[in-house]
């Protein structure tokens, strides 16, 4: 599951790209969490309320469902959760995307991603220096 590191906690991959979510949880997992795997916000929603994460990464562009709904749910039901997520898509030139990546603290990294680009993400997501959280967009 994970590779000697010590046991971070679960972590969720919303992800409809496959290949891409293989990877962040082969990432995640070999930073020692325990990852599940979500295709779309919906999904993800159903496990978020049945499983608490220590972090979350979604995708921002999903069907049904999206990201930028799946973290105004989380605004709503899992505000502790906020925080802890972080945020990716290709996607970095839509207005509607930009407007929403620029409103408010978000953690955001744009893809393509390096494995270590999101290890020091994530890194930087589970001990925040300063106590708040970046976006670059």
């Amino acid at each position: 599951m994970y590779k000697g590191n010590v046991y971070q906690g679960k972590a969720l991959v919303i992800e409809d790209e496959l290949i891409i979510g293989r990877l962040f949880i082969e990432v995640l997992a070999s930073e020692g969490f325990d990852v599940d795997f979500a295709p779309n916000g919906k999904v993800a929603v159903e496990k978020v309320n049945k499983t608490d994460y220590q972090i979350c990464l979604s995708d921002i562009k999903l069907p049904g469902m999206n990201g930028i709904d799946f973290y105004h749910y989380l605004e709503m039901e899992h505000p502790e959760l906020l925080a802890r997520v972080i945020l990716t898509t290709g996607d970095t030139r839509s207005p509607a995307i930009r407007e929403f990546l620029n409103s408010g603290e978000k953690n955001f990294i744009p893809k393509p991603v390096l494995p270590s680009d999101l290890i020091r993400k994530v890194k930087e997501v589970m001990h925040p220096k300063s106590g708040s959280a970046t976006a670059e967009a």
